[in-house]
């Protein structure tokens, strides 16, 4: 009894000791991360130039999720090589949480099938958030141009196949393969004119340099009434509510022209789950506030949320359908 009293007396204490290490122990390193997340202002990075649709909407973004987290989250404009540089530039951050990335179909199911080297991999050096808003095409020409129509175009570039020219933000962008696709659709040959971003393209357009374009539909929403260009058709299944007098393709005789580009929130890959759950949590918040939604679609956006894994799997899908489209249209960098 004596013996089997010492080794119970033994244990206890080892118990004790135990117990009393606890609180010295270090917790894990992600719940360390995650607590009390964010405790200093965060970088929201837009790969695009100041003032675009992007810069925009990151913008109004930035404002409203600085006030939900506490901290103030500054937009970083780090444009080039179609949006790499700025892509690259998260994709090698800290993986925690405090710098985000503006993705979108371009930067993420789009370039790498033309860049050999981007500086990054989407699919395995950044990790979802959450998608926030897509937004359609729309075919626009200068108002000095005889074309009045999608009929019009089509019947002009079967005169002249491979003369008249279309301008886009950038080959590989979302701009671009609109124009492919209703190349492909119309059975039709036009002549790709590549810009760096869409606003020199625009005012090549408007000025009369270049006689079309695609373009995304917010950059020209403000210009419904212009008298310098004309807006032919939108790149969707239905009509934009934002812009109800321009018909979808479909109802100007060419099916298949459906090409919308997506936006979403990213960080680093290997960013802590609760840091990617509570930004989720909070982006969708703000996504689905109609106050924030409102002003935004009257612009031409069109406002989404996903779950992390809702916008993983549509990365992954589009970046094997636009990898089919570059390699059908033969696309390659000028």
């Amino acid at each position: 009894m004596a013996v089997h009293g010492a080794g119970s007396r033994r244990r206890f204490a080892l118990a004790a000791a135990l117990l009393a290490c606890l609180p010295l122990c270090p917790v894990p390193a992600q719940a360390n991360e995650a607590q009390g997340y964010p405790k200093k202002p965060v970088s929201l990075v837009v790969p695009y130039p100041a003032g675009g649709v992007a810069d925009q909407f990151a913008r109004s973004m930035a404002s409203e999720l600085g006030k939900r987290l506490g901290q103030s989250v500054i937009v970083e404009n780090r444009p080039g090589a179609n949006g790499n540089i700025g892509s690259a530039l998260v994709a090698k951050q800290a993986a925690d949480g405090y710098t985000l990335l503006l993705g979108s179909t371009s930067t993420l199911a789009v370039n790498p099938h033309l860049y050999k080297n981007m500086g990054y991999d989407p699919v395995k050096d950044l990790q979802p958030i959450t998608l926030t808003h897509q937004m359609p095409n729309v075919l626009i020409v200068n108002s000095g141009t005889p074309y009045r129509s999608v009929a019009d175009v089509i019947a002009a570039a079967k005169r002249a196949p491979g003369q008249i020219a279309f301008g886009s933000a950038g080959n590989g962008n979302s701009m671009h393969l609109a124009g492919v696709l209703f190349q492909k659709q119309a059975g039709i040959e036009l002549m790709h004119v590549p810009y760096q971003g869409a606003p020199p393209a625009l005012t090549d357009v408007m000025g009369g340099a270049i006689p079309m374009m695609f373009i995304n539909l917010p950059a020209i929403v403000g210009y419904q009434k212009s008298d310098k260009i004309r807006i032919l058709a939108v790149t969707d299944t239905k009509r934009a509510n934002s812009a109800p007098g321009v018909p979808t393709f479909s109802e100007e005789g060419v099916d298949g022209v459906v090409s919308r580009v997506w936006n979403g929130l990213l960080v680093r890959q290997g960013t802590p789950d609760a840091i990617v759950k509570k930004l989720n949590t909070e982006i969708v918040a703000i996504l689905t506030d109609p106050t924030f939604r409102k002003p935004l679609e009257a612009q031409g956006y069109e406002v989404l949320s996903s779950s992390p894994q809702e916008f993983s799997d549509l990365l992954n899908k589009d970046l094997k359908a636009m990898g089919k489209l570059i390699e059908a249209a033969n696309i390659k960098l000028d």
